[in-house]
Formats: C-alpha cells, structure tokens, sequence
C-alpha cells in the first residue's frame, strides 16, 4: 500500500499541492473540500472500483483515476486562486 501511495504522489504532487493551498484559500468554492475529502477516502479505501487481486488492473485503476480526477477539480478551481497559487510559488 505505501509503494501505491508514493507513486500516486509522484504523479499528482502539483495538483495536490494546489488543492493543499485551495483547502486554506478564502477564494475556494465550498465543494472543494468535500471533493478532496472524497478522493483521499479512495485512495485510502480497501475498497476500489477494480480490487488489486486482479494483475496489474488492480493498480492501473488507481493510478489512471486519481490524477484524472484531481485534474478535474484543479481545472474547475477558480483562476484568481490558481493565479495566486502561482504567484506565491514562485
């Protein structure tokens, strides 16, 4: 489970930096967090839509599912808390 962890973390680390930053923001929307909070019970869940019994589909479905769906809630962020996201990067 932690190997799974650290590859899904190598893979969507902007993306869940900025919705670590979007979480604190004033300018979020409200279903940003529940969003979040229902994308980390996934990815934490024993509970998958393929289990990891099955060779390599187990783990693809988490590793194809969860960077797409951060990147959807990223792209419906606001693009003022994207911006300032940005700026206070640099």
């Amino acid at each position: 489970m932690w190997k799974r962890l650290t590859l899904l973390w190598s893979l969507v680390r902007g993306d869940a930096q900025l919705l670590w930053f979007a979480l604190r923001h004033p300018l979020a929307p409200r279903w940003v967090k529940p969003a979040v909070a229902l994308m980390a019970f996934y990815v934490l869940s024993p509970v998958d839509l393929l289990p990891d019994a099955l060779p390599l589909l187990g783990i693809v479905d988490d590793l194809v599912l969860v960077p797409l769906a951060l990147s959807f809630i990223v792209q419906r962020l606001p693009a003022a808390l994207r911006a300032d996201f940005a700026q206070r990067r640099v």
